[in-house]
């Protein structure tokens, strides 16, 4: 091989860092004790503000899960000088952005406009977050809005994977709830939210974070104009009950029944945003699998072809957090993907990791961190972290710094405190009947869920008697990702050759090809005819007496979740 054929096998060496020019951030905290931080970066003629307090859905009253989430959707439904339809005007006609949201351990109301518009966007803000009023109409809107997009996500395996996993994983900490049940959302009320925002929505428990062409005596003076009069209060802790501490390996099914993929989650407890041992841990996972030449995705991708992608996962909050490998993979070859992800979360915590998997890691993250600051909405959302998880002011001069530090040894070290197999969650979303002989070489511990989050005993067939439950006309409603409903009839039979049947509805009539049921889930095939070309779908739910609930899937399509009721054969024929 000649000199440069070798030089062009081999790849260039990473370049060394080079400094990171930070605008400075100027911090003052107003006498209501509001903290404000503003960065003068007059590069761009744009500005961002982020509102952030440091109260998030862990803080949900605990009856009432979901509620921040409603109340920061409707901040922009009206104010006491403005309704909603004036508040999307005036956004529109700055050509601006203004929305709110919130994580588990704080909300944010965020807004970004040029910088000509500054003081207008500013004023909007402080009107939406200060002064909303919950109008009865938009907060009978917004619950109907979340019970659809419920339902629209129980049919995704992905959030059944990750809603198990924070159950089993947090115990009775908030962060084991991920979304709203339709009784919480039925029982929220205008008064709720008023009081909840009252409560939380205060001076002291908020950081204010300009970033952009402003300047910093006139941006105070604005300020202290909108915000000064802002209350200040009691605010509320973290005083949260720890997550379970668990000792032993244990499995946990949500049986989704003819499914043809498997969401496998492994998961064991993690680390706090600011626990000593992040860094080392973000090297160890960026090795293991948070990319597409980690260790996991080149496994069980690359090598198995199990998967189109495995990862793993660092979930790093206040006062909790996970460490998970996921990956989703064809039914058959779910006990294989388990052995192989089992051989890599045993290797990182036996073997140390090569002087190349380092460097590599190194590069990684040392080359993407200056990316994400070099945008304006960037560089806000990092000073909004590091004063919401109370990190360093100096945390993005030093975070390089902090990342070369990593040794080989210490990589293997937080492995082997956080990295446990023999006390791992094994959370996986599939059909159950394929699933328990697969997962049983794994732990003697294996628990059966349906979709809905209740246990239930797996079993291969229904008896004679449970037949009958599911034998015989439904009308059914599916629910579209634009929150139209299309009725539907599902017509069921029984006979010596098992289920057979039909469905009528808008999209076209189909025949029901096959059937299981095993008393409370069952899942069918069922074949179009479309304008002559031959179309499947997928069709899986629970039966409970006379009540029907699940999802259809269609050829290249999100699954569709439906409701269903069992009524006689000519009310059927109505329908």
């Amino acid at each position: 091989m000649t000199e440069n054929q070798n030089l062009l096998r081999t790849p260039p060496p990473p370049l060394p860092n080079r400094p990171i020019k930070l605008p400075i951030a100027y911090e003052t905290t107003l006498a209501n004790g509001l903290v404000v931080v503003i960065v003068e970066d007059p590069r761009l003629p744009l500005v961002s503000y982020r509102l952030s307090l440091r109260t998030g859905d862990a803080h949900d009253p605990r009856e009432l899960p979901g509620l921040m989430d409603m109340l920061t959707g409707l901040l922009t439904e009206g104010t006491k000088s403005r309704t909603s339809r004036e508040i999307a005007d005036e956004v529109a006609r700055l050509g601006a952005s203004l929305q709110a949201g919130a994580s588990s351990d704080f909300t944010t109301v965020a807004a970004s406009s040029l910088a000509t518009f500054s003081d207008e966007i500013l004023e909007l803000l402080a009107d939406v977050a200060l002064r909303p009023v919950f109008p009865e109409n938009e907060v009978e809107l917004a619950k109907q809005n979340t019970k659809e997009s419920l339902k629209q996500q129980r049919a995704q395996p992905s959030f059944l994977a990750s809603e198990m996993v924070a159950r089993v994983m947090f115990g009775d900490h908030p962060y084991s709830v991920t979304a709203p049940t339709p009784e919480s959302i039925d029982a929220t009320t205008r008064a709720h939210l008023i009081e909840f925002h009252r409560s939380t929505f205060i001076a002291n428990n908020a950081v204010l974070v300009v970033a952009g062409d402003v300047q910093r005596e006139a941006m105070l003076k604005r300020i202290e104009n909108l915000f000064g009069a802002w209350p200040g209060g009691t605010v509320e802790g973290n005083s949260f009950p720890p997550p379970p501490i668990r000792t032993s390996t244990s499995a946990y099914v949500v049986d989704r029944p003819g499914s043809a993929q498997a969401n496998i989650v492994i998961a064991n407890a993690g680390i706090t945003r600011t626990s000593p041992d992040y860094f080392p841990m973000l090297v160890m996972h960026t090795i293991l699998g948070a990319n597409a030449s980690s260790r996991l995705f080149m496994n069980l991708r690359e090598e198995k072809g199990y998967t189109y992608g495995a990862y793993s996962s660092l979930d790093s909050r206040r006062t909790a957090g996970t460490f998970r490998a996921t990956a989703e993979v064809r039914t058959a070859v779910t006990g294989d993907s388990l052995k192989e992800f089992f051989y890599e979360l045993n290797r990182i915590r036996t073997e140390p990791v090569s002087e190349k998997e380092i460097g590599d890691a190194k590069a990684y993250l040392t080359g993407v961190f200056p990316i994400r600051l070099e945008t304006q909405e960037g560089l806000i959302d990092q000073l909004v972290q590091i004063k919401m998880f109370g990190l360093p002011d100096n945390y993005l001069e030093i975070y390089r710094n902090k990342i070369q530090e990593v040794t080989i040894e210490q990589i293997q070290e937080v492995a082997r405190k956080h990295v446990q197999p023999g006390q791992a969650a094994i959370v996986i979303v599939g059909d159950a009947s394929q699933l328990e002989d697969q997962v049983k070489p794994y732990t003697d511990v294996i628990e059966f869920f349906n979709t809905a989050g209740k246990k239930k005993t797996i079993k291969a067939a229904a008896s004679l008697e449970e037949v009958s439950a599911l034998v015989g006309n439904w009308l059914l409603q599916i629910d579209t990702p634009f929150g139209q409903s299309i009725p539907a009839t599902l017509t069921v039979l029984h006979g010596a050759g098992g289920f057979s049947g039909k469905v009528e509805s808008e999209m076209g009539d189909g025949e029901l090809i096959s059937a299981t049921f095993d008393g409370e889930s069952f899942a069918g095939a069922i074949s179009f005819d479309v304008a002559g070309h031959k179309m499947s779908a997928q069709i899986a739910g629970e039966v409970n007496k006379d009540e029907m609930e699940g999802s259809v899937s269609l050829e290249d399509s999100p699954d569709l979740s439906f409701t269903g009721k069992k009524v006689p054969e000519a009310d059927a024929a109505l329908g």
